[in-house]
């Protein structure tokens, strides 16, 4: 089975600067852009069944380009939301580092109403676990999703512990193509950008 895991195109957050998270911004113009070229980029090289989608209004829109090009049904999914930042959901970063400091707590507490990362890390591996469960072994399918929600995907599908400081960085509408055969996972691209936008 392949899975092309996508980050969305860039958001008004980003002009903004503001934390993102749950703040449910749109994609900008050249976020549009950006999902349109790798939305042709995808549909010459692959053969997508299905598109699964955060229901954030930036994944949701970049997810659309694809299905467009691919003709492939989109499947919105709130276990690809991006993790629930809590109050810090649409701040200037300034505002948040005064108000809300970073502080550290375990693996199953939160702070500041986010969700704690062990309801992060449940909320992936029920992802992970029904991307394989609903498709075939020789499928090609396409999860559109965020920057963080693409970490904690590679953390299940690698096998890594929940507090494993371990991360991918993924540019605005980033490929990861991955292969999954029974126990084998192969890595084939990590954070492809097939355009220049």
């Amino acid at each position: 089975m392949k899975i092309l895991i996508i980050r969305h195109g860039e958001s008004q957050a980003d002009i903004l600067k503001v934390h993102e998270g749950r703040a449910d911004f749109e994609l900008t113009e050249r976020g549009h852009r950006q999902a349109e070229a790798m939305s042709e980029y995808v549909s010459k090289n692959y053969q997508i069944k299905k598109i699964y989608h955060s229901t954030l209004k930036r994944a949701a829109q970049t997810a659309g380009h694809l299905a467009s090009k691919c003709n492939a049904p989109l499947i919105p999914d709130d276990h690809l939301m991006e993790f629930n930042n809590g109050l810090l959901a649409g701040l200037k970063y300034s505002v948040a580092e005064e108000k809300y400091p970073q502080t550290e707590v375990p693996a199953h507490l939160s702070v500041y109403e986010q969700e704690s990362l062990l309801e992060f890390r449940y909320r992936t591996e029920y992802m992970m676990s029904k991307l394989l469960w609903e498709n075939n072994d020789d499928s090609t399918v396409a999860a559109v999703t965020h920057g963080g929600m693409i970490n904690q995907l590679y953390q299940v599908f690698l096998g890594l512990p929940t507090n494993s400081d371990f991360s991918v960085w993924t540019g605005d509408t980033g490929i990861h193509e991955w292969i999954v055969n029974g126990n084998s996972r192969i890595l084939v691209k990590a954070n492809y950008i097939p355009h220049d936008i």
